[in-house]
């Protein structure tokens, strides 16, 4: 995956080499701050545990726990450290508390990444276009915590359907699954033996309960947009502010990701400006309830994904409409 550039000759060599440096300093600190932050919130939910104050605390937590993601998605991609092996130990520790599987995420992803909106190649459209109750099922979390789960159980029985995992990491994706769910087991295991309900108050039920806040993030960094393999097409910028950015990774600068993939989260930002800088305009850019509102608009009354055209756009900010009709009207 890292010599794999989404858009080519935007940003001389020299300059991308500069942005690509790996820092195992800044690793640690994103990953300090994101960990101690739920230490911080996992105390005070012991501490207010029976109370209302719990309440917010809870959502807190469970909202921190579920943006881990962000940071097993750039141990994915070894650009939270330089040195190589702690992005991959870190990934699969990750990777046990999303119940996502970091070899599996890793295959799914590059393909993903390779195949960005082609529906018979991208391994993260590996499902039916959305209804407007199936999209909302999924921006609960609903059918994406039984996805996972199922996914897991599925994998460890050996039944590996999944048309994006080469033949020759099916035994890989298999075996994870298996030593995934030994771990379970051994958590479920210690639970009852010391009599305990930690995992779940501490862990289970916070981040099961508000994934909702995260799939703000996942359901709108492509949906919408053309399918054409064009980086800077078909993928979504977030307009947020600087905590939601720092719980992210910086993965709100989506579409500097998916140009340049081999670029750490801490140079996203600098990524974005030279971009913009390149190309002369914004990318396709939303905030998180202004693209809500208008896919919920968009699949009211019966209609479905499948109603719109797969080469072009139609989930955009209001300003730029504007833009999408100049770009229609000269291709």
């Amino acid at each position: 995956m890292e010599g794999f550039i989404g858009r080519r000759g935007l940003i001389e060599p020299q300059r991308l080499r500069a942005f690509s440096r790996r820092s195992n300093l800044k690793g640690f600190v994103q990953l300090g701050g994101h960990a101690g932050a739920i230490l911080l919130t996992g105390l005070a939910l012991h501490v207010t545990w029976g109370s209302w104050w719990a309440v917010p605390v809870f959502i807190a937590h469970g909202i921190l726990l579920n943006f881990l993601y962000a940071g097993q998605h750039e141990l994915s991609h070894s650009t939270v450290f330089k040195t190589r092996w702690l992005n991959e130990v870190v990934g699969r520790a990750i990777g046990f508390l999303m119940f996502y599987p970091r070899d599996f995420d890793q295959i799914q992803h590059f393909a993903h990444h390779r195949h960005t909106q082609d529906w018979a190649k991208d391994g993260e459209l590996d499902r039916p276009p959305y209804t407007l109750s199936g999209h909302l099922i999924y921006l609960a979390g609903f059918s994406y915590w039984t996805s996972r789960l199922a996914r897991i159980l599925r994998f460890a029985v050996g039944r590996v359907p999944e048309p994006y995992i080469p033949a020759d990491k099916r035994a890989l994706v298999i075996g994870e699954a298996r030593w995934l769910l030994i771990g379970y087991a051994i958590v479920a295991a210690a639970s009852l033996a010391l009599q305990t309900w930690a995992a779940v108050i501490f862990w289970l039920a916070p981040m099961l309960a508000t994934k909702s806040v995260h799939q703000l993030q996942n359901t709108m960094e492509h949906l919408g947009l053309t399918h054409e393999a064009n980086t800077l097409e078909n993928t979504r910028t977030v307009r947020t502010n600087a905590v939601m950015r720092w719980m992210a990774w910086n993965m709100q600068y989506h579409t500097a990701h998916h140009t340049y993939p081999a670029v750490p989260f801490h140079a996203l930002p600098q990524l974005h400006a030279e971009i913009v800088a390149r190309t002369g305009r914004e990318p396709h850019s939303m905030t998180y309830l202004g693209f809500q509102r208008e896919l919920i608009r968009k699949l009211s009354g019966g209609r479905s994904e499948s109603d719109y055209p797969q080469n072009e756009s139609w989930i955009l900010d209001p300003s730029e409409q504007p833009r999408a009709a100049t770009s229609h009207a000269q291709a």
